[in-house]
């Protein structure tokens, strides 16, 4: 089996109720930039990564795809993952531009495709492909229901609703300029959902040292269960700082792009929940070396949900790392098997491959190439 040819998409989906915002976005669409890479088999495999869906950027990274990646995967055997991930990664005219950002998101996007074809082709779901059990139990959280723009009547209701629904964990966003604002959210929300379930609070990387030390010192009043990119995502002295100086956990890795950066940020304990995002990160392939890093450590992953579950549930499902997968349904139309919950627990797949690929109706109604 060869690869024949390279086809790039870009989907944007609308978000939740039109529009949501954390501490430092404003998003009305979420955009998927990646690629189907076609087979003389006739077998197609599908990958991409996440983006806030603008228009501009996104095509940068598909050209990054079809232009610097794709001349040198056209006729190659996609089953030699490994060997095409070293290709592209170390591909100098890539690396002297990359190593992070836009090159790393193309990456992504073509790893994953490749896994789904290695999987689809032995006809198994990835995460039986890669030795996962049918019997594991992931756990899922819903973020989808905390938003910064949404009022604390909204709030209430939507948290009230999620564990009505049998979620075992609700995230809240926090970093308003008025951190007191954000405490009464966090008391009140852990009034809703009651003392037995998870509540998390993510940051994404507003505040300075001083002001989530500040904060970070209440959150143990209310049991939070970590802490979510609470400063500056590459401050790694200063996340070391506010680990040390708070009780509850640290959680990031969203906005790390390599095994060296989850590295640094694990051995200098900076971080106690490890959050890899494979639509970031170069792939299933580089995911897979930080889980297990992670797993090296004794500290768990929760992927990222950048690729809104997908292939993240199958890698959750296959990783012994992983208990714990983020919800967030935006994307849920677009594939042929979505990542479901019931009662709090995700439904293991069955389709062969990573649960990527898209419906040809997704296809016409969201691309916007």
């Amino acid at each position: 089996m060869k690869i024949s040819k390279i086809e790039p998409f870009i989907l944007h989906v609308p978000v939740t109720r039109g529009a949501i915002s954390d501490s430092t976005h404003d998003l009305t669409h979420w955009g998927a930039p990646g690629v189907v890479i076609h087979t003389d088999s006739g077998l197609c495999g599908y990958g991409y990564t996440g983006t806030h869906a603008h228009l501009p950027t996104d095509r940068l990274i598909v050209n990054c795809i079809s232009e610097t990646y794709g001349p040198l995967l056209v006729g190659e055997e996609p089953h030699n993952v490994i060997e095409l991930w070293e290709k592209l990664f170390h591909f100098p005219p890539a690396q002297w531009v990359g190593r992070s950002g836009i090159t790393q998101l193309a990456l992504s996007a073509v790893d994953i495709a490749l896994w789904d074809l290695k999987a689809k082709a032995a006809g198994l779901p990835l995460w039986k492909f890669l030795g996962g059990s049918a019997g594991t139990k992931i756990t899922a959280y819903n973020t989808d229901g905390g938003w910064l723009n949404w009022s604390s009547q909204e709030l209430i209701d939507s948290m009230r609703r999620q564990v009505e629904e049998g979620y075992r964990g609700v995230k809240l966003k926090v970093g308003s300029p008025d951190a007191y604002r954000d405490l009464e959210r966090i008391e009140a929300v852990r009034k809703t959902v009651g003392p037995r379930i998870k509540l998390m609070v993510d940051a994404n990387g507003r505040w300075d040292l001083p002001t989530a030390i500040s904060f970070g010192q209440k959150l143990s009043d209310y049991d939070v269960f970590w802490f979510e990119e609470p400063i500056w995502y590459d401050d790694l002295a200063g996340h070391a700082a506010l680990a040390r100086a708070v009780k509850t956990p640290i959680a990031l890795g969203e906005q790390l792009y390599g095994l060296d950066d989850f590295r640094d940020f694990i051995t200098a304990g900076a971080v106690h929940f490890v959050q890899p995002d494979a639509v970031r990160l170069a792939g299933v392939t580089e995911w897979w070396r930080v889980a297990d890093l992670a797993l090296a450590h004794h500290l768990p992953v929760v992927p990222h949900i950048g690729d809104m579950m997908q292939v993240h549930l199958h890698l959750a499902i296959a990783h012994p790392a992983c208990k714990l997968l983020e919800y967030i349904p935006w994307l849920r139309e677009c594939f042929e098997e979505p990542a479901t919950v019931r009662d709090g627990w995700f439904i293991i797949p069955e389709t062969p491959g990573a649960g990527t690929t898209l419906r040809s109706a997704a296809l016409e109604r969201y691309n916007v190439m």
